[in-house]
């Protein structure tokens, strides 16, 4: 075990001291800023700032600079801890906005009201800013089936236990990917991280069991966070995600997971941000 995964154990144990807390924190703060440079992607090239003293190798391995390298896993697992210390925040709608990295590339937009009404804006063949009620069947989703707030906050938040309840959820397969139809909880792991409002502990739970996703890797420290690549089940195009193990956020992806359960892929790199907030836009009449 390194350094940094016993810092995210430390902090993972019941009711730790203040002390510890402090202690570890101060560490774990201590690593990243020693290894948070960030550099920009261009297709087959990485480039770091100049006169770094160490570089980070973007294309060939994780960031360095005391001869202990921060795993992909380490990244999970320090996200893991900063998501059980962070509260939820207040707000009446769970806010979700997609990016595209393109200059003109689309934006969409949902708000989720506890109650489960929804509000979608920039879905294709909707007019452009229009934010609309959405389709009673266009509901929060989570492995093929329909989940509520109240569902979302009951879920189990030991690792193993929600990778079970994921494996044992039974859902329409016509709505699921087909490695979720065999068995594989990454997908829907990787929702509750991504754009779902899970709470706190569940949310690190689900960092936990990707933790220990066989082959994920760490690409290196890009603007948002770094870049982890996993394995797609049963073979494919790799999952990139730029995770910020500080804030617990997925900042980036080059797959999407709409708050309905739809998959959609992208060469470049899309922007994610979640908030709680009590502003909804004008909504259009129908």
């Amino acid at each position: 075990m390194n350094d940094l995964e016993e810092i995210a154990t430390l902090l993972a144990e019941p009711e730790p001291s203040a002390a510890a807390v402090a202690r570890g924190r101060d560490r774990l703060q201590r690593r990243m800023r020693s290894r948070r440079r960030v550099g920009w992607f261009v297709p087959g090239v990485a480039l770091v700032a100049a006169g770094a003293a160490a570089a980070v190798v973007l294309t060939t391995g994780a960031p360095t600079n005391d001869g202990a390298p921060v795993t992909g896993k380490d990244v999970l697992l320090m996200a893991a801890v900063s998501a059980e210390r962070t509260p939820q925040g207040p707000g009446t709608y769970w806010h979700v906005t997609r990016q595209s990295s393109t200059p003109d590339g689309p934006r969409m937009e949902s708000w989720t009201r506890r109650d489960g009404k929804r509000w979608i804006k920039g879905m294709p063949g909707d007019l452009p800013d229009a934010v609309i009620t959405a389709p009673a069947w266009k509901t929060l989703s989570l492995k093929g089936a329909k989940v509520t707030f109240g569902e979302l906050e009951r879920l189990p938040t030991d690792p193993e236990a929600l990778k079970k309840w994921i494996i044992d959820r039974k859902g329409n397969e016509n709505d699921m990917s087909a490695s979720e139809i065999h068995g594989d909880p990454t997908f829907t792991l990787l929702a509750l991280i991504m754009g779902l409002p899970a709470p706190a502990e569940v949310r690190s739970a689900a960092f936990r069991a990707l933790a220990a996703t066989p082959g994920v890797e760490n690409a290196g420290a890009v603007e948002g966070g770094q870049r982890l690549r996993f394995p797609y089940p049963g073979g494919g195009k790799d999952i990139e995600l730029v995770v910020d193990p500080e804030k617990a956020l997925v900042t980036r992806s080059n797959l999407v997971i709409t708050d309905d359960g739809d998959l959609a892929w992208d060469d470049r790199l899309i922007s994610l941000t979640t908030e709680w907030t009590d502003r909804l836009p004008p909504v259009k009449k129908s």
